[in-house]
């Protein structure tokens, strides 16, 4: 990795640019920097297509806008975080701010100005890099070392929104009057300059409102979501045809896999890939994935694809890394099976958001009353929820562009809500036999199963947005067998 130029003076710059200890150019001539100032051509860009999603973009901001007349609103993407010493953790922007603008730049802000009919929207972003000042060439974030940004001018083309310098925010921003509003967590300097005009309980609002608006998706949304649907599927074949690989080395293969799939297709995945051989597979937020993947054993890969429009999918397929199911694991997973059937039949518009999990956690209470591993019948095992020793999490969650979207929704809005066409959420009912659980017989032991499934409600009912990878235990084994020869 190269390092970084300094100037030779750098209090000489508009804003000093930051010298890096042990650098092996410890300086920079006048000449140098003059020559640096010149012979560069005219590279912008022109006559730009609007984002896909402008229009969508503006039709969000202006139902915020009705929602909080005469409040200016602040919503910043978020800056880059170290990941060690002058390295940084890949950017991935809010998703309150991307949702409004289609934007996914670092240290960027978009600001609702309140005028008498409505808002002025603004985004506030970084423009590019200045090259009089040597900024482009010697600073550790300048376009020679990080890409070009856009200017603020292709910025507009491409977002349907004035552009202004972000850095000339924060003594806009500590100027403001009036009621003010700004979604933290993700910009310090923002907040700071707002510290005193705003308040938790008026900014959680705000945040709350964000995520409710996010519950019913559009058209657009809905292809995104299809689209990431489409690609993990292509990265779940890809995974099975490398089995042999990864009984070779590692769950890490498997993770790679996926990830490649991911970063062609998309932006990158959308959480961190659940890659669970054997008993990992009882663990259920298994992303350490360094464990062996052998024969027999099952594999529980948990994984999806984020677009580049930041909409991922989140699909679950418990698999037999030999192929077939054991008479044992073939009688658990097609418990989660006729669960998770159960819990897609109760996804309709008109349900209550918790009738499909009661549906499938009655179905595996059922079993597990049947197997003998708890003592019936089974309505007092649901009422003292004696089953949840073995399933351990609900049966879904809303999908968007978080993976548990609508995540800071009021609860009457979201788990006691009811469910409307445009609606996405998953279903993924598990049951989880830990290694050392002496409740259960021995050959139980170490077996984890989950079975999740991508599910739009409809206006007549539901569609599974994942439905190309097969669910049915025979068909499962039939799909492997045919991706590997």
């Amino acid at each position: 990795m190269a390092e970084e130029l300094t100037p030779e003076t750098p209090d000489e710059a508009e804003e000093p640019i930051k010298q890096r200890k042990n650098s092996l150019y410890p300086a920079v001539s006048d000449e140098l920097a003059e020559n640096m100032k010149t012979g560069w051509a005219d590279t912008e860009l022109r006559d730009l297509e609007p984002i896909p999603q402008a229009d969508r973009t503006a039709a969000r901001r202006a139902a915020l806008s009705r929602r909080f007349p005469g409040e200016r609103l602040v919503i910043p993407s978020g800056n880059l975080k170290t990941r060690s010493n002058d390295t940084e953790y890949a950017f991935r922007p809010s998703t309150e701010y991307a949702y409004l603008t289609g934007d996914h730049t670092h240290d960027s802000v978009l600001v609702l100005e309140p005028t008498g009919e409505g808002h002025e929207a603004t985004v506030y972003l970084l423009p590019r890099s200045d090259r009089e000042n040597g900024e482009f060439w010697l600073d550790g974030q300048g376009e020679l070392w990080v890409g070009r940004r856009y200017s603020l001018t292709e910025s507009e083309q491409r977002l349907g929104i004035p552009a202004k310098d972000v850095r000339e925010l924060a003594e806009r921003l500590r100027g403001a009057t009036g009621p003010v509003r700004v979604v933290r967590g993700h910009d310090a300097a923002v907040e700071a300059a707002l510290t005193d005009k705003v308040t938790a309980e008026r900014d959680e609002e705000l945040r709350v409102y964000l995520s409710e608006a996010r519950l019913v998706k559009d058209a657009f949304e809905i292809g995104e979501l299809e689209r990431a649907c489409a690609s993990t599927a292509r990265g779940f074949e890809d995974v099975v045809r490398v089995l042999d690989k990864a009984q070779a080395t590692s769950e890490r293969y498997i993770e790679g896999t996926f990830f490649l799939r991911a970063r062609v297709e998309g932006n990158d995945i959308g959480y961190g890939s659940i890659c669970a051989a054997g008993p990992h597979a009882t663990t259920l937020h298994w992303v350490r994935n360094d464990g062996p993947v052998r024969p027999g054993d099952l594999l529980l890969l948990d994984a999806g694809v984020e677009t580049t429009t930041l909409y991922t999918a989140d699909v679950t397929r418990t698999l037999p890394i030999n192929g077939r199911f054991s008479d044992l694991q073939r009688k658990i997973y097609d418990a989660v099976y006729e669960a998770q059937e159960a819990g897609i039949a109760a996804v309709k518009p008109g349900a209550v958001f918790r009738d499909f999990h009661d549906a499938a956690q009655r179905v595996l209470a059922e079993k597990l009353v049947e197997w003998g591993l708890v003592e019936g019948p089974v309505e007092r095992v649901l009422e003292l929820g004696l089953h949840r020793r073995w399933t351990l999490h609900g049966t879904g969650h809303m999908l968007g562009m978080d993976v548990h979207d609508c995540a800071a929704a009021r609860t009457e809005a979201y788990v006691d809500g009811v469910l409307e066409p445009g609606m996405c959420l998953t279903v993924e009912p598990g049951l989880y036999f830990q290694a050392d659980d002496l409740t259960v017989p021995e050959e139980y032991r170490g077996i984890g199963v989950r079975i999740e499934d991508d599910i739009l409600v409809t206006e007549d009912g539901n569609r599974n947005l994942s439905a190309a990878l097969p669910r049915r235990s025979d068909e499962v084994e039939a799909w492997m067998a045919g991706l590997q020869g």
